[in-house]
């Protein structure tokens, strides 16, 4: 915006210093026409027979601009003053090469006050964002000891029992979020190994199947042999059924499907994603529901771990795709 009114103000100046330069020379040419002490001009008598022309008014033709003055006694001829216009329009070349750097200057001005200001603006939201960030990290850490408690005690209660089961969910889905916020602030190390990619899906599946009870399951994979990190794709998978489940409806379905190396999640929604593209960005949310970054950790994980990703709405039907021939 500061660049497009500079250079609306480099042009209204230019035009300004244009009708400045040809008052200017038709001042001179007057001067000239009656002292004849300027070598710039030239002169010459001309007929104004069949002429509409007025004088003492700038007109050009194909090599000159010029002046009429009026010749004493004379009623058919006139005095033509005129000026080179090649040289013409040097001069007003000269004034955009002036005009020119005065709006590069000015530019430069702008741009760095505007980084200045920036820096001013935004350095108390980068403050706030290292504070968050750091606040995160502190819970991360003060999580991680009591929740590694509660799952090695859970291991050795009764797992029939139904409140513990419960407890043994509620837990793992805490971890997971840890795990999540893990991988947001910091870049992992990842361990590739050679696992059952069946195993890891249907052990998600078997995670939500319970808590969303109402919905339709239907999972057709084969046991298929791929070579990653484990725990990062068990990520993955977790987020994209959370997710698949939370925006879901009440009589809907949630399909899992493999065609060659693509593995395939559908899930049925209320109004499918009204800005696909944007799905997958950090922190965006269509409703209020949620933090917004478990789809954008999955982007990252998928870039990690070289597995291919592409999003499909097809109305009310969400489909992600996950090409995985890179790693089987």
């Amino acid at each position: 915006m500061i660049e497009i009114f500079l250079v609306s103000i480099f042009y209204f100046y230019y035009k300004v210093e244009k009708v400045h330069i040809d008052r200017e020379l038709v001042l001179e040419m007057k001067n000239y026409s009656l002292f004849f002490d300027d070598d710039r001009f030239d002169i010459d008598v001309v007929s104004l027979k069949k002429s509409t022309k007025t004088f003492y008014e700038l007109y050009h033709d194909q090599k000159n601009i010029y002046i009429l003055v009026p010749l004493p006694e004379s009623r058919k001829d006139a005095v033509k003053v005129f000026y080179p216009l090649n040289k013409y329009y040097k001069l007003l070349h000269r004034t955009k090469i002036s005009l020119l750097r005065q709006f590069l200057l000015l530019s430069f001005i702008a741009v760095f006050i505007s980084v200045l200001f920036s820096f001013y603006v935004l350095s108390p939201l980068r403050k706030s964002l290292q504070l968050l960030e750091m606040f995160i990290k502190d819970i991360i850490h003060d999580l991680n000891t009591p929740l590694t408690s509660i799952l090695v005690n859970l291991k050795m209660m009764d797992a029939d029992n139904e409140e513990v089961e419960n407890i043994g969910k509620s837990a793992q889905t805490i971890s997971m979020l840890q795990n999540n916020l893990d991988a947001y602030l910091k870049e992992a190390i990842f361990e590739r190994e050679k696992f059952d990619l069946k195993e890891i899906v249907q052990e998600q599946v078997d995670f939500f199947a319970p808590m969303y009870d109402y919905l339709n399951w239907e999972v057709n994979i084969q046991s298929s042999i791929i070579k990653s990190d484990p725990n990062a794709f068990a990520r993955i998978i977790y987020n994209l059924l959370s997710n698949a489940c939370k925006y879901n409806t009440s009589d809907g379905f949630i399909k899992i499907s493999m065609q060659g190396t693509t593995l395939s999640i559908a899930n049925s929604s209320y109004d499918g994603i009204k800005n696909p593209t944007k799905a997958f960005e950090r922190f965006y949310k269509e409703n209020e529901r949620g933090l917004g970054i478990g789809l954008h950790i999955v982007e990252k994980l998928c870039q990690q771990l070289d597995i291919a990703k592409s999003l499909e709405v097809k109305e009310n039907i969400v489909t992600v795709h996950l090409d995985m021939s890179k790693v089987v």
